[in-house]
Order: C-alpha cells, then sequence, then structure tokens
C-alpha cells in the first residue's frame, strides 16, 4: 500500500515520542501490505475497526502503541491508498470530536 502522510506521523512523535517506533513499525506494515478489502486488514491487524464519520465516509482506526494511540486513516482499496487523516491519544479518540470533523 502506498501511504500518503509520513510527515503527519513525523510531527505526532515528535510531540509523542513513545509513538515512534510503533508508527514506523506500522508504516513499515502498512507499506509491505497488499489489501484487497477490510477483511485483509483485519487479518494483520486483529484489532483494526472502521467507523462511518461526518462525511458520510468510512474511515479505518489502528491502535498504536499498545492502545494509548490511534490512527484513523482513509483506505482506498482500489486505488492501494492509504491517507492518514489523525493520529490522537486514546482520551482525544474517546471525545468523539473527531468523527464530526471527517
Amino acid at each position: 500500500m502506498r501511504i500518503v502522510a509520513l510527515k503527519r506521523l513525523r510531527m505526532f512523535w515528535e510531540e509523542f515520542p513513545n509513538a515512534q517506533k510503533p508508527l514506523q513499525r506500522w508504516y513499515g506494515d502498512v507499506d509491505a501490505a497488499r489489501w484487497s478489502n477490510f477483511q485483509d486488514v483485519r487479518r494483520m491487524y486483529n484489532t483494526v475497526d472502521s467507523c462511518k464519520v461526518a462525511s458520510g465516509n468510512t474511515v479505518t482506526i489502528f491502535d498504536i502503541g499498545g492502545n494509548k494511540y490511534r490512527l484513523i486513516a482513509a483506505v482506498h482499496y482500489n486505488t492501494g491508498m492509504v491517507y492518514v487523516l489523525r493520529i490522537m491519544t486514546h482520551r482525544e479518540y474517546d471525545r468523539d470530536v473527531w468523527k464530526n470533523q471527517l
């Protein structure tokens, strides 16, 4: 898969240094992956989830760093693109504000 927004990952781990290794691991795993559908993602990440957001689009939610962080992505299986939309702490994620912003 091709990942868009490595800069967003870097910016996050600069603020939260403990997130660097888990985010780099996620990036490497996803970069090597060839997903055709959500079930392919689930086989790789059994804690992954999906959610419909305010725009009507469905996003994919990854647990990062032992559930300390959440990465929200738009996965386009037809083009092999993964767009990193948000990365947040678990506390920020639980507020659910992000759902109305996407």
